[in-house]
């Protein structure tokens, strides 16, 4: 690669298969101990799906609630908590519109060192259980809490 490429172009980290696949194992098992079923997503900082699982029982709609907070946490590097804190700004609730913008508890970004490599989404329970679930996953596997 010449130098001049090198200028225009940049790796981006992601997430290993192998480590979202633990985060998912963690997820379940924090799920199971709750006593609620879960589908939980993982996707690369792009927000492109790296792994999925959802538990028998589990209600279809929270497949897609999964992926989107998931993809939601990615894109704006927020857990999605936080981002529904955010979008009750009239400034900003049109944000809320966007067909993909998932602002319920259950989300994280998921990062390596400073830089975002991923994002978790985790849906079933409350948003409370979701979010319970997904940032005791991110403890177990060493990821950072995010605020």
């Amino acid at each position: 690669m010449t130098e001049h490429a090198r200028t225009r172009t940049h790796g981006a980290p992601s997430i290993s298969r192998a480590a979202a696949a633990a985060l998912i194992e963690a997820v379940r098992h924090e799920a199971d101990l709750a006593g609620f079923g879960v589908a939980t997503a993982v996707t690369d900082a792009g927000g492109h799906l790296v792994a999925f699982e959802r538990a028998d029982g589990t209600p279809f709609l929270a497949a897609e609630v999964a992926v989107d907070k998931a993809w939601t946490a990615a894109s704006f590097r927020l857990t999605t908590h936080t981002l529904n804190t955010i979008v009750a700004d009239p400034h900003v609730a049109p944000l809320a519109h966007h067909p993909r913008l998932m602002a319920v508890g259950g989300g994280v970004p998921l990062f390596d060192g400073d830089v975002c490599v991923g994002g978790l989404g985790v849906s079933g329970g409350t948003a409370r259980q979701d979010e319970d679930a997904a940032v005791a996953a991110l403890r177990s596997q060493g990821f950072p809490i995010p605020d």
